[in-house]
């Protein structure tokens, strides 16, 4: 087993995982669940983050060379290692962005509707649930129910910032900094795939000119060429019967 291979077959189910965590999570926020109820969220979202931590510990045990692997992907460690701040488990979700980008496909206007799409609306709605969980039970909070976080997560992730809604609590604050910062990342991938697009678009149109306008020089080229071998074809016939 290659940790290729295994990053392949565990795709699917860790992204199975964090729809899991996300309803889970969504559920216990946004519903208030105490009591029984309450544990049994929390025992899901602790089973998910055991099969993320499992999910680490066998890349790691699969890469070729473990310590260079650690150190490109402490990221992924830190996503792990984050279950004690509850707005911040929310990390994990990455999972669902990179399986989305292994599945737009090539074609470059459908990664850029797939990602303005699919990314903003996980952010958002993350977004909305994080900042709902740090500020709800806070004094003098602004934020109190999921439709106003989700108002404020569209107004933040745009870069409006009405002022209207506003984190008061340190988390809150930090899930608006990596918000705003994400939406910027949104515009400048669309920006540049964009971007890109039309170069590509421009550069197609080129082409396609430039060979429009040789088409007739081309013809011209081969008619001319055809009436030099003709002629050469004469003038040899012309001295082979002198020559007799």
């Amino acid at each position: 087993m290659t940790q290729q291979r295994y990053r392949d077959l565990a795709e699917w189910p860790l992204m199975g995982t964090a729809v899991v965590f996300l309803a889970a999570y969504a559920w216990q926020v946004v519903g208030k669940v105490e009591g029984r109820g309450n544990e049994w969220l929390e025992a899901t979202l602790w089973i998910t983050w055991g099969i993320f931590a499992l999910d680490y510990a066998v890349n790691l045990w699969l890469a070729d060379n473990r310590r260079r692997w650690f150190l490109l992907n402490l990221h992924e460690l830190l996503i792990v290692a984050l279950p004690v701040f509850r707005p911040l488990r929310l990390l994990r979700l990455v999972t669902l962005l990179s399986v989305l980008h292994r599945t737009v496909g090539d074609s470059l206007r459908g990664r850029v509707a797939t990602y303005v799409a699919g990314s903003a609306a996980l952010l958002v709605f993350v977004g909305a649930l994080a900042v709902l969980d740090a500020e709800q039970s806070a004094p003098d909070a602004k934020i109190l129910t999921f439709g106003d976080a989700v108002w404020w997560a569209v107004t933040t992730i745009t870069t409006v910032g009405y002022g209207d809604l506003y984190p008061v609590t340190g988390l809150g604050r930090a899930v608006a900094a990596a918000l705003m910062m994400s939406g910027i990342a949104v515009l400048g991938v669309v920006t540049a795939s964009i971007a890109s697009w039309l170069v590509q678009r421009v550069s197609e149109t080129a082409e396609t000119a430039v060979e429009t306008a040789e088409q007739p020089v081309l013809a011209e080229v081969n008619d001319l060429t055809a009436e030099v071998a003709a002629l050469r074809r004469e003038i040899a016939q012309l001295r082979s019967e002198r020559a007799s």
